[in-house]
């Protein structure tokens, strides 16, 4: 038999050395995902950071550092797949990004360990949980902060409400006003809301605003005949 004669004992505990390792590192990466219910949970950080290991120690053996390296290019392509199939877009909203880079950290957990670099894989996975775990009341506490508009450069829309038979006029109108308030126009779109009534989404070029310049725009032009309503929102989503 082939095994016999190609079996090392050595080999055979180093490879075990490397797999035990990035067993114990996913686990520990994967429990805190699986406490907080994600998407990717304790089985799924394991699996990956197990399958990095065991490939780059495959390649390790059969062609030495380059072999390993050709193969953690790869690993780190293939992640990319399977951190993408976690990712959801539910409207404007996207969700499962940091279960996806949180995959992406299992994997190179998994390839240091695979190239018996095991105390770079305990380090990064220090890092990895202090990542999801010691930054969260920072996150908590910035998205708890008003967000000043001035200070932000996003999407901002303009909506006016406006009757169906003045939509025509009223969107150069608000073109016009929103120019001469130094905001720049990107997209107009009319969205008809019902027989009477069609919504004017103005989309401004990404810029910062000023709160009191639109506003003022947008009491301007809800004293206008034909005008429901008109609102503004500023977004940073992208």
């Amino acid at each position: 038999m082939r095994f016999l004669a190609t079996f090392q004992l050595l080999d055979f505990i180093d490879t075990l050395a490397s797999l035990t390792a990035a067993f114990v590192f996913g686990t520990l990466i994967g429990a805190e995902r699986q406490y907080r219910l994600r998407t990717a949970g304790l089985r799924t950080n394991v699996l990956v950071a197990v399958g990095a290991a065991a490939f780059v120690d495959l390649a390790m053996h059969l062609a030495g550092a380059d072999g390993g390296v050709r193969v953690i290019a790869y690993v780190v392509s293939g992640i990319g797949f399977l951190g993408a199939g976690v990712i959801m877009k539910d409207g404007m909203n996207v969700r499962g990004l940091n279960t996806a880079a949180t995959l992406w950290g299992s994997a190179a957990v998994g390839c240091c360990a695979g190239a018996d670099m095991i105390a770079q894989a305990a380090t990064l996975t220090v890092f990895v949980l202090a990542g999801n775990t010691l930054l969260r009341p920072l996150v908590n506490a910035i998205n708890r902060t008003p967000l000043d508009e001035r200070k932000s450069e996003g999407t901002c829309e303009f909506v006016v409400t406006v009757d169906a038979d003045a939509a025509a006029s009223l969107r150069d109108v608000i073109v016009e006003k929103l120019e001469a308030a130094s905001y720049p126009v990107g997209d107009v779109e009319l969205i008809v809301r019902s027989e009477n009534t069609v919504e004017i989404l103005v989309t401004l070029v990404s810029t910062s605003v000023e709160a009191a310049d639109l506003d003022a725009v947008a009491v301007d032009l809800a004293r206008r005949p034909g005008v429901q309503h008109a609102t503004w929102d500023v977004s940073t989503k992208d």
